[in-house]
């Protein structure tokens, strides 16, 4: 069991690091963007880049999970693999696959680092959403 924590804890660790670059990544992109952009549509257009960019995040640390379980042989195929990782990581939990009694504590670990990643995400996504419509000061006039 506590191999199975150590292991599932690394795997957490990637899924952080994957985020911190790719955070870090859309912050270096983006700097200044959210108080240069003026008008609907580049607002509109800033916000699905960063919904796009987060959601590939999260689909590159699904896959981290889903390759575990698949090179580990706990599930019996990569599309199985995936699916249960989408499943546990989004915490929707269908319940129609499960992991092998010795893995279950993975998929526990899997979920609470899903919803710590969601987290940091919509905490990004505010950051940016409240950096676009903050106001902005006037220029005085003589």
């Amino acid at each position: 069991m506590m191999t199975r924590l150590v292991a599932a804890c690394l795997l957490m660790a990637s899924c952080v690091t994957i985020h911190a670059i790719g955070v870090t990544g859309a912050i270096r992109r983006l700097r200044g963007s959210a108080t240069t952009v003026q008008g609907f549509w580049p607002g509109v257009r800033l916000l699905i880049f960063v919904a796009v960019w987060m959601v590939l995040l999260h689909l590159s640390e699904i896959s981290v999970w889903a390759s575990a379980y698949w090179w580990n042989a706990a599930l019996p195929d990569f599309s199985t693999s995936l699916y249960f990782s989408a499943v546990t990581y989004t915490t929707t939990g269908y319940g129609d696959v499960v992991l092998p009694t010795g893995w279950r504590l993975d998929g526990g670990v899997e979920a609470l680092t899903g919803i710590l990643m969601c987290g940091w995400s919509t905490g990004f996504f505010f950051a940016i959403v409240n950096r676009l419509y903050e106001p902005r000061p006037r220029a005085l006039s003589s």
